[in-house]
């Protein structure tokens, strides 16, 4: 089995904010919208079904508490979560906060607009929110 190597368009478009059991989540570096990525540390899978029956449960129960920490850190009025990869095949799923008058909404992220970078200070003081988050129960 190869090791797991992290697609390099993801590498270029986010930055590691945590390891979870099965995933890294990464946070996209576009300043928009808090948006994450959680993407299963397993070499050649492209689709959820591809993963083991132990690790579908797992990046469910992970989604779901990034969900829930990306909710705290932000205060948004919508979690969207959505896996397409039909640009970059290595399995990840988007979560990505959204509210009200924020670009593009009630519409998809998803190709609208050009990317807006996020400072590095900004990337930090996100990243420290959602990790905060996560250690919540």
């Amino acid at each position: 089995m190869q090791d797991f190597e992290l697609d390099e368009r993801l590498k270029r478009d986010s930055v590691a904010v945590a390891t979870l059991g099965l995933c890294q989540i990464r946070l996209m570096r576009d300043g928009r919208w808090p948006w994450l990525l959680a993407v299963p540390q397993r070499a050649g899978v492209t689709e959820m079904f591809e993963l083991a029956p132990l690790d579908q449960t797992m990046l469910t129960f992970e989604i779901n508490e990034v969900a829930r920490a990306l909710s705290i850190a932000t205060g948004a009025e919508k979690i969207n979560v959505a896996a397409i990869g039909n640009i970059v095949r290595q399995l990840h799923v988007h979560i990505i906060a959204r509210s009200e008058g924020d670009p593009n909404w009630p519409g998809p992220v998803w190709g609208f607009g050009t990317a807006e970078p996020m400072s590095d200070a900004e990337i930090a003081a996100l990243a420290r929110r959602i990790a905060e988050a996560l250690s919540e129960k």
